[in-house]
Protein backbone atom coordinates (compact mmCIF):
# COMPACT_ATOMS: atom_id res chain seq x y z
CA UNK A 1 0.00 0.00 0.00
CA UNK A 2 1.19 3.38 -0.80
CA UNK A 3 0.28 5.18 1.34
CA UNK A 4 2.22 8.48 0.87
CA UNK A 5 -0.14 8.57 -2.77
CA UNK A 6 -3.06 8.42 -0.04
CA UNK A 7 -2.16 10.81 2.07
CA UNK A 8 -1.30 13.02 -0.66
CA UNK A 9 -4.75 12.96 -2.37
CA UNK A 10 -6.39 12.82 1.29
CA UNK A 11 -4.62 16.28 1.93
CA UNK A 12 -5.68 17.73 -1.26
CA UNK A 13 -9.17 17.26 -0.85
CA UNK A 14 -8.93 18.17 2.56
CA UNK A 15 -7.03 21.65 1.82
CA UNK A 16 -10.10 21.91 -0.58
CA UNK A 17 -12.74 21.80 2.10
CA UNK A 18 -10.61 24.49 4.23
CA UNK A 19 -10.22 26.78 2.07
CA UNK A 20 -14.19 27.24 2.35
CA UNK A 21 -14.15 26.30 5.77
CA UNK A 22 -16.28 29.09 7.17
CA UNK A 23 -19.31 28.31 4.92
CA UNK A 24 -18.52 24.67 5.89
CA UNK A 25 -18.86 25.94 9.30
CA UNK A 26 -21.64 28.13 9.34
CA UNK A 27 -23.74 26.47 6.83
CA UNK A 28 -25.11 23.64 8.77
CA UNK A 29 -25.15 25.43 11.98
CA UNK A 30 -27.69 27.94 10.20
CA UNK A 31 -29.53 25.03 8.90
CA UNK A 32 -29.70 23.23 11.77
CA UNK A 33 -31.03 26.37 14.07
CA UNK A 34 -33.95 26.96 11.16
CA UNK A 35 -34.90 23.16 11.21
CA UNK A 36 -35.20 23.72 15.33
CA UNK A 37 -37.15 26.46 14.81
CA UNK A 38 -39.55 25.58 12.00
CA UNK A 39 -39.68 21.80 13.11
CA UNK A 40 -39.33 21.98 16.77
CA UNK A 41 -40.91 24.67 17.62
CA UNK A 42 -43.72 24.96 15.58
CA UNK A 43 -44.90 20.96 14.95
CA UNK A 44 -42.84 20.47 18.51
CA UNK A 45 -45.59 22.44 19.90
CA UNK A 46 -48.60 20.19 18.44
CA UNK A 47 -46.68 16.86 18.33
CA UNK A 48 -45.66 16.50 22.35
CA UNK A 49 -43.54 12.91 22.61
CA UNK A 50 -42.42 10.66 20.00
CA UNK A 51 -41.83 6.96 21.52
CA UNK A 52 -41.17 8.35 24.82
CA UNK A 53 -38.76 11.47 23.13
CA UNK A 54 -39.82 14.83 22.96
CA UNK A 55 -40.33 15.84 19.16
CA UNK A 56 -37.43 18.51 19.23
CA UNK A 57 -35.15 15.54 20.47
CA UNK A 58 -36.51 13.22 17.91
CA UNK A 59 -35.82 15.14 15.20
CA UNK A 60 -31.74 15.15 15.76
CA UNK A 61 -30.47 11.38 14.39
CA UNK A 62 -32.42 12.24 11.34
CA UNK A 63 -31.57 15.99 11.05
CA UNK A 64 -27.50 14.72 11.62
CA UNK A 65 -28.34 11.51 8.74
CA UNK A 66 -29.65 14.69 6.13
CA UNK A 67 -26.83 16.02 6.06
CA UNK A 68 -24.24 13.67 6.33
CA UNK A 69 -25.60 11.79 3.36
CA UNK A 70 -25.91 14.74 1.53
CA UNK A 71 -22.37 16.01 2.29
CA UNK A 72 -20.62 12.54 1.61
CA UNK A 73 -22.20 12.38 -1.46
CA UNK A 74 -21.30 15.85 -2.84
CA UNK A 75 -18.12 15.98 -1.12
CA UNK A 76 -16.93 12.36 -3.16
CA UNK A 77 -18.80 12.87 -6.31
CA UNK A 78 -17.20 16.22 -6.78
CA UNK A 79 -14.02 15.32 -5.48
CA UNK A 80 -13.72 12.85 -8.13
CA UNK A 81 -15.33 14.42 -11.11
CA UNK A 82 -13.57 17.76 -10.80
CA UNK A 83 -10.02 15.86 -12.19
CA UNK A 84 -12.52 14.10 -14.76
CA UNK A 85 -13.64 17.35 -15.95
CA UNK A 86 -10.10 18.83 -16.11
CA UNK A 87 -8.44 15.94 -17.56
CA UNK A 88 -5.89 15.60 -14.49
CA UNK A 89 -7.86 11.96 -13.67
CA UNK A 90 -5.30 10.65 -17.11
CA UNK A 91 -2.16 11.59 -14.76
CA UNK A 92 -3.47 9.37 -12.11
CA UNK A 93 -4.45 6.73 -13.68
CA UNK A 94 -0.94 6.36 -15.14
CA UNK A 95 0.74 6.96 -11.84
CA UNK A 96 1.97 4.60 -9.99
CA UNK A 97 -1.28 4.34 -7.37
CA UNK A 98 -3.28 1.39 -7.83
CA UNK A 99 -7.51 2.25 -7.62
CA UNK A 100 -7.38 1.02 -3.84
CA UNK A 101 -5.42 3.90 -2.89
CA UNK A 102 -7.20 6.33 -5.22
CA UNK A 103 -10.10 5.19 -3.33
CA UNK A 104 -8.91 5.71 0.23
CA UNK A 105 -7.94 9.15 -0.62
CA UNK A 106 -11.06 10.37 -2.21
CA UNK A 107 -13.39 8.89 -0.07
CA UNK A 108 -11.73 9.17 3.25
CA UNK A 109 -11.45 12.65 2.83
CA UNK A 110 -15.52 13.17 1.58
CA UNK A 111 -15.89 11.15 4.72
CA UNK A 112 -14.25 13.26 7.18
CA UNK A 113 -15.83 16.14 5.97
CA UNK A 114 -19.05 14.79 6.12
CA UNK A 115 -18.09 13.59 9.96
CA UNK A 116 -17.24 17.15 10.69
CA UNK A 117 -20.26 18.15 9.34
CA UNK A 118 -22.14 15.61 11.73
CA UNK A 119 -20.12 16.93 14.45
CA UNK A 120 -20.91 20.35 14.07
CA UNK A 121 -24.79 19.66 13.65
CA UNK A 122 -24.57 17.09 16.88
CA UNK A 123 -22.85 20.27 18.96
CA UNK A 124 -25.43 22.83 18.04
CA UNK A 125 -28.52 20.82 18.20
CA UNK A 126 -27.21 20.75 22.23
CA UNK A 127 -27.87 24.22 22.18
CA UNK A 128 -31.21 23.75 21.61
CA UNK A 129 -31.92 20.57 23.85
CA UNK A 130 -30.60 18.17 25.96
CA UNK A 131 -29.11 15.50 23.99
CA UNK A 132 -28.69 11.73 25.85
CA UNK A 133 -26.92 9.35 23.89
CA UNK A 134 -27.71 5.89 25.23
CA UNK A 135 -25.39 4.25 23.07
CA UNK A 136 -22.55 6.63 21.98
CA UNK A 137 -20.31 4.00 20.74
CA UNK A 138 -22.74 2.83 18.81
CA UNK A 139 -23.66 6.01 17.45
CA UNK A 140 -20.22 6.77 16.75
CA UNK A 141 -20.01 3.71 14.22
CA UNK A 142 -23.25 4.46 12.56
CA UNK A 143 -22.12 7.74 11.82
CA UNK A 144 -18.54 6.77 10.39
CA UNK A 145 -20.63 3.60 8.21
CA UNK A 146 -22.95 6.23 7.21
CA UNK A 147 -19.99 9.00 5.72
CA UNK A 148 -18.36 6.20 4.52
CA UNK A 149 -20.68 3.98 2.38
CA UNK A 150 -22.61 7.54 0.96
CA UNK A 151 -19.21 8.69 0.52
CA UNK A 152 -18.25 5.76 -2.01
CA UNK A 153 -21.69 6.04 -3.68
CA UNK A 154 -20.95 9.49 -4.18
CA UNK A 155 -17.91 8.59 -6.04
CA UNK A 156 -19.53 6.34 -7.85
CA UNK A 157 -21.89 9.22 -9.17
CA UNK A 158 -18.78 11.49 -10.08
CA UNK A 159 -17.29 8.47 -12.05
CA UNK A 160 -20.92 7.72 -13.68
CA UNK A 161 -21.65 11.66 -13.95
CA UNK A 162 -20.99 13.23 -17.40
CA UNK A 163 -21.71 16.70 -16.90
CA UNK A 164 -22.71 19.17 -13.55
CA UNK A 165 -25.74 18.22 -14.09
CA UNK A 166 -25.71 14.59 -13.77
CA UNK A 167 -23.65 15.42 -10.47
CA UNK A 168 -27.00 16.69 -9.22
CA UNK A 169 -29.10 14.74 -10.79
CA UNK A 170 -29.33 11.47 -8.15
CA UNK A 171 -28.89 13.74 -5.22
CA UNK A 172 -31.86 16.19 -5.64
CA UNK A 173 -34.21 13.56 -7.53
CA UNK A 174 -33.38 10.29 -5.72
CA UNK A 175 -31.82 10.71 -2.40
CA UNK A 176 -33.51 14.17 -0.70
CA UNK A 177 -37.04 12.36 -0.98
CA UNK A 178 -36.17 9.17 0.08
CA UNK A 179 -34.76 10.98 3.30
CA UNK A 180 -37.10 12.91 3.83
CA UNK A 181 -39.45 10.30 3.23
CA UNK A 182 -37.48 7.52 5.55
CA UNK A 183 -38.32 8.66 8.47
CA UNK A 184 -35.96 11.77 9.57
CA UNK A 185 -38.81 13.88 11.25
CA UNK A 186 -41.22 10.89 12.30
CA UNK A 187 -41.29 7.61 12.98
CA UNK A 188 -43.04 5.12 10.41
CA UNK A 189 -45.39 3.87 12.95
CA UNK A 190 -47.16 6.84 13.00
CA UNK A 191 -48.43 5.88 9.45
CA UNK A 192 -51.00 3.51 8.31
CA UNK A 193 -50.47 0.35 8.03
CA UNK A 194 -50.57 0.20 4.25
CA UNK A 195 -47.37 2.96 4.57
CA UNK A 196 -45.50 1.08 6.88
CA UNK A 197 -45.36 -1.41 4.63
CA UNK A 198 -44.29 0.66 1.79
CA UNK A 199 -41.88 2.77 3.92
CA UNK A 200 -39.82 -1.02 4.16
CA UNK A 201 -38.43 -0.72 1.12
CA UNK A 202 -37.12 2.42 1.56
CA UNK A 203 -33.26 1.79 2.28
CA UNK A 204 -32.69 5.04 3.93
CA UNK A 205 -35.18 3.93 6.74
CA UNK A 206 -33.09 1.14 8.11
CA UNK A 207 -29.64 3.98 8.54
CA UNK A 208 -32.02 6.36 10.09
CA UNK A 209 -34.05 4.16 12.50
CA UNK A 210 -30.41 2.48 13.50
CA UNK A 211 -28.84 5.92 14.01
CA UNK A 212 -32.01 6.82 16.29
CA UNK A 213 -31.73 3.73 18.38
CA UNK A 214 -28.05 4.76 19.04
CA UNK A 215 -29.43 7.99 20.75
CA UNK A 216 -32.83 6.56 22.24
CA UNK A 217 -32.56 3.08 22.53
CA UNK A 218 -35.94 3.01 20.24
CA UNK A 219 -36.30 2.03 16.49
CA UNK A 220 -38.49 1.46 13.58
CA UNK A 221 -36.84 -1.62 12.33
CA UNK A 222 -34.51 -4.51 14.19
CA UNK A 223 -30.87 -2.59 14.92
CA UNK A 224 -29.61 -5.79 13.38
CA UNK A 225 -31.39 -5.40 10.04
CA UNK A 226 -29.82 -1.95 10.04
CA UNK A 227 -26.68 -3.02 10.63
CA UNK A 228 -27.40 -5.62 7.46
CA UNK A 229 -28.57 -3.18 5.43
CA UNK A 230 -25.60 -0.40 5.84
CA UNK A 231 -23.03 -3.64 5.12
CA UNK A 232 -24.98 -4.42 2.42
CA UNK A 233 -24.89 -1.16 0.68
CA UNK A 234 -21.09 -0.54 1.49
CA UNK A 235 -20.35 -3.73 -0.17
CA UNK A 236 -22.10 -3.20 -3.25
CA UNK A 237 -20.91 0.25 -3.48
CA UNK A 238 -17.39 -1.43 -3.16
CA UNK A 239 -17.99 -4.15 -5.74
CA UNK A 240 -19.02 -1.50 -7.79
CA UNK A 241 -16.05 0.48 -8.05
CA UNK A 242 -13.68 -2.19 -7.93
CA UNK A 243 -15.60 -3.35 -11.27
CA UNK A 244 -15.24 0.95 -12.18
CA UNK A 245 -11.38 0.85 -12.30
CA UNK A 246 -11.33 -2.91 -13.81
CA UNK A 247 -13.15 -1.84 -16.72
CA UNK A 248 -12.18 1.43 -17.44
CA UNK A 249 -16.18 2.34 -17.29
CA UNK A 250 -16.28 6.68 -17.78
CA UNK A 251 -12.42 6.56 -17.16
CA UNK A 252 -10.99 5.58 -20.13
CA UNK A 253 -11.55 7.37 -23.84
Amino acid sequence: MNWSAVLTIYRAEMLRFFRTFVQSFISPVISTSLYFVVFGAAIGSRIQQVEGVSYAAFIVPGLIMLSVMTQSISNASFGIYFPKFTGTIYELLSAPVNFLEIVLGYVGAAATKALFIGLVILATASFFIELQIAHPMAMLAFLLLTCLSFALFGFIIGIWAGNFEQLQLIPLLVLTPLIFLGGAFYSITMLPAVWQTVSLFNPVVYLISGFRWSFYGAADVPIGVSLLAIAGFTGACLLIIGWIFKSGYRLKP
